[in-house]
Order: C-alpha cells, then structure tokens, then sequence
C-alpha cells in the first residue's frame, strides 16, 4: 500500500494533536503510542503536533562535556531541554514548525530501518516541493543534527535565504515489534531556532554553520505550518494511507 511498508498494510489512524502540554510530555506521548503499536493494542498511527519551544537533545549529547553548560544556553533562550530516545544530535524547535509522528508495526522492525530514512525523505520533500519550494534530499555541510536524508530547501528569485536551508530533520526509534519515525519541520519563524541552536551547539563543541538553520517561509515568503500540514496530509492521502482523523484536544 505504501513505500515505507513494502506491500499492504492497514490505514494510518490521524491524531491531530491539540494538546499545548509541556516538551517532555509529548515525548512521552510519543513512546506511550509506540508502546500500545507494538503490543497490538493500537494499528498504524500518524500524531502531528505544534510544539512549545523544545530543545530536544539526543542521547550522545548528553555524553558530552559541555551538556550542562548547553542545557543551560537553551534554557536562556526559553527552550526546554529534554532528551528523546530517538537517534540524532540536538534539533530545536517551537510553535512555528510541525512535529510529525509516524508509528508502525513491525515483526521484524529493524529490517529497512535506514531504507525509511530514504523513503521518507523522499516522500517529505515531494510533499514540500508542492508548495513551491526546491526541496531536496540531502545533508548540507555544517547542518544541525546532520542526517544524510535531512530535506533542504535551495534559494530561489523569492528566498530572503542566501543559501540552502535544513527544513525538515527525522530521527527514528526501532523496539521489538514496532517503530517511530519523529520529522521536525520548520516553518516559520527561524530566528529563535537559528539563535538558540548557535549556542547550544557551541556548548556541545559541535560543528555548526548558522546560516543551515532557516525555515520554509523564508524560501517561499507566506508559507504557514497549516500548509505544510495541507500538503502532507495530501500526500499520506493519494496513497490510500488515512484512516479518519481523530482530534486530541487539549487537556
């Protein structure tokens, strides 16, 4: 039925997810979905949220010397620190970008799990590039969170960008009967994402170019986060994906 499935498989259950709660709940909700995928008590499931201002660290950054003095630099800037169970370095980002959440069963979950990473990098930046934007998958030199299916936006006659721009980031979590692919995409409003990012990371002594960490609406001026969900949403739906939507409202 879908790329990412190799064959058929059920629709993909929407959760619109209202709920403005803190960062580290909805990480947790995010696990607590994978864990109901993977003992069969939920099917497919595709949560896309708006988050409050998070820093959302990896494991290995928490590893690393600096992690408190970057803990802290975040925490400045007005971006919470949690650390996700899902792979990657530090990404930021705040109500100007939208969180998907794409969970699956799997008997044998690790089976394709970089080949995800290329499916859905593909499938995102088709999705973005419906929208105007030159998307592209990719890393590009001094991005953060550095993935080499990270999509990237190229400046055109509009950007007020002057270089490629890192718009969506995805990490992934793989446990015994299931997985979670997690894509940030930032829309709108890059400045406190470019700012914070340059301080965590110098923090952290990682390699990082500012000017990577932009937003779709400085390459498209206008573009809003409810149109990239209109965008992806489309996308999901050409291929036979969705089941109803569900909304979750606030608590």
């Amino acid at each position: 039925m879908a790329e990412w499935n190799d064959g058929g498989a059920a629709p993909l259950a929407l959760i619109e997810d209202l709920d403005a709660s803190d960062p580290e709940a909805q990480l947790d909700r995010a696990a607590l979905l994978l864990d109901e995928v993977k003992r069969g008590l939920r099917g497919p499931t595709l949560r896309l949220y708006r988050p409050r201002p998070t820093m959302a660290f990896g494991q290995r950054d928490t590893r690393l010397p600096g992690f408190e003095e970057a803990r802290s630099a975040a925490l400045a800037r007005g971006f919470a620190p949690v650390v996700r169970k899902a792979g990657g370095r530090a990404a930021a980002y705040h109500e100007g970008t939208l969180i998907v959440d794409h969970i699956e069963p799997a008997a044998e979950a690790m089976v394709g799990h970089k080949g995800r990473f290329e499916v859905f990098g593909g499938l995102y930046a088709g999705a973005l590039r419906t929208l105007g934007l030159d998307a592209r998958v990719g890393e590009i030199p001094g991005e953060y969170c550095p993935g080499e299916y990270s999509v990237h936006g190229v400046p055109g006659a509009r950007s007020t960008a002057a270089a490629p721009v890192k718009l969506v980031g995805t990490a992934q979590r793989v446990v015994a009967g299931a997985w979670l692919f997690s894509s940030v995409f930032v829309v709108s409003d890059a400045k406190p994402v470019r700012a914070v990012l340059t301080d965590v990371y110098r923090a952290l002594g990682l390699p990082f170019e500012p000017s990577t960490a932009g937003a779709a609406d400085e390459l498209v001026p206008g573009l809003t986060v409810d149109d990239v969900e209109a965008a992806l949403l489309a996308m999901y739906r050409d291929r036979g994906a969705l089941a109803s939507p569900r909304r979750v409202p606030t608590a």
